[in-house]
């Protein structure tokens, strides 16, 4: 009798295509996860030898200012989430100087001239939480669709979605978005 010193082996031709296939099978049922972006236009670059600082009367500024407890201030005051697109919008269409024929605001004397000399300053703390940075900008952002809308309602009779690439651009021009996370002097 003889014995055998060889070892039994497994014959894994067939291994590479089992691991083909899961590679495949996870790549095709994994969900990637998108992550949430905040869709806004960056200034142009300033040019050498062009002086891009502008004055900004102080009545024209809105400032939102988050700190790392997640509070919100506007113009020094804490407030609630719930109050910056109201807020906002007042400050937006208050027209103070009258020149704006399209604004109902008030006229108060410590809120904007018209919606094309306002601008929003949003500063935030280290540690203020992303989500409340991202419910701020969509509080902003409501704001101002708010007013784009009824704006385009009156001016055009129309819903935004139904406008004409030149009537969408009027109705930006009448109420721009001019947001700045720069340090305010």
């Amino acid at each position: 009798m003889r014995q055998s010193r060889l070892m039994p082996e497994v014959n894994a031709g067939s291994m590479a295509d089992i691991a083909f296939l899961l590679l495949i099978f996870f790549l095709v049922t994994a969900a990637i996860p998108k992550d949430k972006g905040i869709n806004r236009k960056l200034p142009a670059e300033c040019l050498p030898g062009v002086i891009c600082d502008s004055k900004i009367k102080e009545h024209n500024l809105l400032r939102v200012v988050l700190n790392s407890n997640n509070d919100i201030m506007v113009q020094n005051d804490i407030i609630a989430i719930e109050d910056l697109k109201d807020i906002t919008k007042q400050f937006l269409d208050n027209n103070k100087d009258g020149s704006c024929d399209y604004c109902s605001g008030q006229k108060f004397e410590d809120a904007s001239d018209n919606p094309t000399k306002a601008v929003i300053s949003l500063q935030n703390d280290r540690n203020t939480s992303y989500n409340q940075f991202i419910a701020v900008q969509d509080e902003l952002t409501k704001a101002l669709f708010e007013l784009r809308k009824d704006y385009a309602k009156k001016r055009f009779n129309k819903f935004p979605e139904d406008l004409s690439a030149e009537e969408l651009k009027q109705v930006k021009a009448a109420y721009p978005f001019i947001l700045s996370e720069a340090e305010t002097k």
